[in-house]
């Protein structure tokens, strides 16, 4: 629940309010013992107390996998899943839903300059349409990253259908990672998913380096990896830290 000696877990922290667990099917079965305790009892054990705490706390619980698949296949507690499953929401995936990407677009775009201290991105109309066709199999999670990269490796104040076409290829290596069904084809004429994924991989960095002007630290940052890693992953693709180009 995560509590620890110093600092309150998640459920006394949100006592008299609510909580929400994210993907709450991957929990072991230890740690759902201590959600089903927590919602049936109203009690929790802190570390190091000797005496259960009680808690008053509405949970709002999300998940992406079939939860009665899970129970049947003794991977979630039968009864957790009866107390969860109060007011069931199915929300279809992203692909099911085209008309709201648009506005997601803009959200992510919105959040990412404000978390960023940065302008605001638009979006060309081209570039929605574009956006809104993707299959999004890695549903809200993916449109989120890939708006994030539009954001960062874009030139210019607004984001065009060509630069959507850029990222495009950089979505579709992870998807085919998962099992999903996009474009294997693609996987296949790069070479199998090692060479996809090397190529995914070196496309990334070029962009990076090539939006930082060759500041490997900065690229490292918005790639989410350490700096020392980012080199070794250069020296293997072959990869130099050089000044972009001149556009003119």
């Amino acid at each position: 629940t995560g509590a620890d000696r110093d600092r309150d877990g998640k459920f006394t922290a949100a006592d008299g309010g609510t909580i929400f667990l994210d993907e709450i099917g991957d929990m072991s079965l230890k740690v759902q013992a201590k959600v089903l305790r927590a919602l049936q009892e109203g009690e929790i054990e802190r570390v190091g107390d000797t005496e259960p705490m009680h808690v008053d706390v509405r949970v709002i619980a999300a998940t992406n996998k079939d939860l009665m698949k899970e129970v049947q296949g003794e991977r979630f507690r039968e009864d957790l899943f009866y107390r969860l499953n109060v007011i069931p929401i199915v929300v279809p995936p992203l692909r099911e839903r085209r008309e709201d990407i648009p506005n997601l677009c803009e959200h992510f775009l919105t959040r990412y300059a404000v978390e960023n201290d940065l302008p605001r991105m638009e979006l060309s109309k081209k570039a929605t349409q574009a956006l809104s066709e993707m299959p999004w199999q890695g549903n809200i999670r993916e449109l989120r990253n890939v708006m994030e990269r539009l954001a960062i490796l874009s030139d210019g104040p607004a984001i065009e259908a060509g630069d959507v076409e850029l990222i495009a290829p950089m979505a579709a290596v992870p998807q085919a990672m998962n099992g999903s069904t996009y474009d294997p084809e693609a996987v296949k004429a790069a070479g199998g998913l090692v060479a996809a994924r090397r190529d995914f991989e070196k496309r990334c960095i070029e962009a990076c380096l090539d939006k930082t002007k060759g500041n490997v630290s900065q690229a490292a940052r918005w790639l989410g990896i350490e700096r020392s890693n980012l080199h070794k992953k250069m020296q293997a693709l072959g990869l130099e830290a050089r000044p972009a180009r001149d556009a003119s």
